[in-house]
């Protein structure tokens, strides 16, 4: 196959919960990458998973768009330790997307010394916990969410008294709301090939507390990142240690203006290609580096 053409891995074609957006988001990654002489031809993931003898045909295979995975997350796991076995030129590595797809990597980060929000992990959610997570950090509300999760599936905020509608099965975490959230955004930092891209601020819609754009986030494009902002990101990035095509670095400043890093998406982030000034002109070049160096 030629050698400038990659896969990107697409939904379950079962999963229609995406349906509506994840085709549009597809459409600005291949226009970036065909700028740049790179051809691409999409799959589902759980096509994949018990025998990835077609992805070896590939030079590159991206996980771009494997929205959903979180919903049959065993299956997800054991097709990245297939890729991994049989060493599918995947970006990032099948590792990371193994590990990046539980959020306890955040407590592993926080080990490393990453400012993340306070957070209770746990088996099972609890009133107690909540009792005294609210004691533990005099949040007046808080964040409950599995640790295998994606798009705000099953997180909900929750006052003091309160007992979440539908409590996480399993494992989980919990969370103090961050108000600023509402006041200053959640700031995400793209980075492709190691390089800062773009930025941009989301803010939830008047009464939510979800950025997601599904949720009615607005979006809005920084000309230059907080200061703060990059830095967190950029210790994050060392703190990961790990070779990366593409990182989405998602990080919100607390009430004392100390930034913590609320998600470092490196699996299947949306890249925001419709707000890079670039039109996705850094992520294509960062794949025909990657592709090059392969030769």
């Amino acid at each position: 196959m030629h050698t400038n053409h990659v896969a990107i891995l697409t939904p379950d074609p079962a999963d229609g919960t995406y349906t509506d957006a994840w085709p549009c988001v597809l459409e600005r990654i291949v226009a970036a990458l065909a700028v740049v002489g790179v051809t691409t031809t999409p799959t589902p993931w759980t096509a994949h998973v018990d025998d990835c003898a077609q992805l070896m045909d590939f030079p590159l295979v991206l996980p771009l768009l494997v929205w959903g995975y979180h919903l049959d997350h065993a299956r997800w796991l054991r097709a990245c330790q297939a890729w991994q076995d049989a060493g599918v030129p995947m970006a990032n590595p099948a590792a990371v997307l193994a590990s990046n797809s539980d959020k306890h990597y955040l407590r592993a980060l926080h080990e490393r010394g990453i400012a993340i929000p306070p957070t209770t992990w746990t088996g099972r959610v609890t009133a107690q916990q909540l009792e005294a997570a609210f004691d533990a950090t005099g949040a007046e509300q808080l964040i409950v969410k599995p640790t295998v999760s994606g798009g705000a599936w099953k997180t909900q905020r929750v006052r003091r008294g309160e007992v979440p509608d539908s409590a996480p099965d399993g494992d989980a975490m919990i969370q103090p709301y961050l108000p600023t959230i509402e006041t200053e955004g959640e700031t995400s930092l793209l980075f492709f090939g190691g390089r800062l891209s773009h930025v941009v601020n989301k803010r939830p819609a008047a009464g939510d507390f979800r950025i997601q754009v599904q949720h009615g986030g607005l979006y809005t494009l920084l000309p230059t990142p907080p200061a703060g902002a990059l830095a967190l990101a950029e210790q994050t990035l060392a703190a990961i240690d790990a070779s990366l095509l593409y990182a989405r670095i998602d990080v919100v400043p607390d009430a004392d203006g100390r930034w913590l890093l609320m998600e470092a998406e490196l699996i299947e982030p949306d890249f925001y290609l419709d707000h890079d000034p670039n039109a996705g002109t850094g992520f294509a070049q960062a794949v025909r580096e990657t592709l090059a160096a392969r030769d």
